[in-house]
């Protein structure tokens, strides 16, 4: 984490859901938040259960969506382009 960044509840809480989201690249999580992989990690697992930590490492490791380099060439965005616009932390349905 970069000095002085402080993370609201409301953060952790939209950390939280972007770690579980399978598309949702840890890169994007560092450009909206800051967080690297490593600090994310550790952000889910002072906020998680320990078996839902566990289940959610297990669940991302090797999960080639998960880092921006292991995606295809033509994947650029960071959601999904079926995902409208989101508003106070929901997806507006289709």
């Amino acid at each position: 984490m970069t000095q002085e960044t402080i993370i609201t509840t409301i953060d952790i809480d939209r950390i939280i859901e972007m770690a579980w989201e399978d598309r949702t690249p840890f890169e994007a999580i560092e450009f909206q938040f800051g967080l690297r992989e490593k600090e994310t990690i550790e952000l889910m697992r002072q906020n998680s259960k320990p078996s839902s930590f566990r289940m959610w490492r297990k669940r991302m490791k090797g999960r080639s969506t998960k880092h921006q380099h292991l995606r295809l060439d033509g994947v650029t965005r960071f959601k999904c382009n079926l995902q409208r616009n989101i508003s106070l932390n929901k997806i507006s349905k289709r």
